[in-house]
C-alpha cells in the first residue's frame, strides 16, 4: 500500500546516547528520511543504520574530527531544506543569520540544533524555521526529550509535528 505522506525525522544534539534516538525512530515509524543536525559525537554510521532510510546528517559543535559537512542543502519531495547545527550562525542569540544563509540557498525549511530547546517559526511564509530539541539533554521547561517530524501531503502541504518522548504534541 503506498502512503499518501512524505514523512522527514528530524533530529539534533544525541551526544554519543543511542535510547531517545531509537525511541523516536520508533514512535515516528514510517518516514522517508532522517536528517540530524548535528552533534551526534561519532555515531552518525550507527544512526544511518537505525534509521534505516537515506540520512542527511552535519556536523556540530561538539562533532571533533568529523568529516560530516557543517551545512548541508537536501531537496526532498520538492523542497530544499538548509540543515546545520547553527552554532556557526549565532543560533542561540538570533536566528537572522541562519535565515539569511537558507535564503540565500533558495531554502524553504532551516533545520538547526545547538541550543537543546524545541522552537519552530513559521511566520515567514517563504521560510520556516525549526529546531527539534536535543534527544539527550533536552533544556526546555520540563525537559523532555523531543524530535519533529515534518510532513508533505500529497496536496504538496507541508505539517510540522513537534513530538516529545511518550506522547505526542501538534
Amino acid at each position: 500500500m503506498e502512503r499518501d505522506l512524505f514523512r522527514i525525522l528530524v533530529v539534533s544534539d544525541t551526544h554519543g546516547r543511542g535510547d531517545g534516538l531509537k525511541e523516536a525512530i520508533r514512535l515516528a515509524r514510517p518516514f522517508d528520511h532522517l536528517i540530524h543536525c548535528g552533534d551526534t559525537e561519532g555515531r552518525e554510521r550507527e544512526i544511518a543504520t537505525e534509521a534505516g532510510c537515506p540520512c542527511t546528517i552535519v556536523r556540530g559543535n561538539n562533532d571533533y574530527f568529523s568529516t560530516l559537512p557543517e551545512d548541508a542543502v537536501v531537496e526532498l519531495s520538492g523542497f530544499r531544506i538548509f540543515v546545520t547545527h547553527g552554532h556557526q550562525y549565532g543560533v542561540s542569540m538570533t536566528t537572522e543569520y541562519l535565515r539569511e544563509e537558507a535564503k540565500a540557498e533558495r531554502c524553504r525549511i532551516a533545520c538547526f540544533g545547538h541550543t537543546h530547546r524545541p522552537y519552530l517559526d513559521q511566520s515567514d511564509p517563504e521560510l520556516t524555521v525549526l529546531n527539534p530539541g536535543s534527544l539527550s539533554f533536552p533544556r526546555q521547561e520540563g525537559r523532555e526529550p523531543t524530535y519533529l517530524v515534518i510532513e508533505v501531503d500529497r496536496r504538496g502541504r507541508l505539517h510540522f509535528l513537534q513530538n516529545h518522548i511518550g506522547r505526542r504534541r501538534l
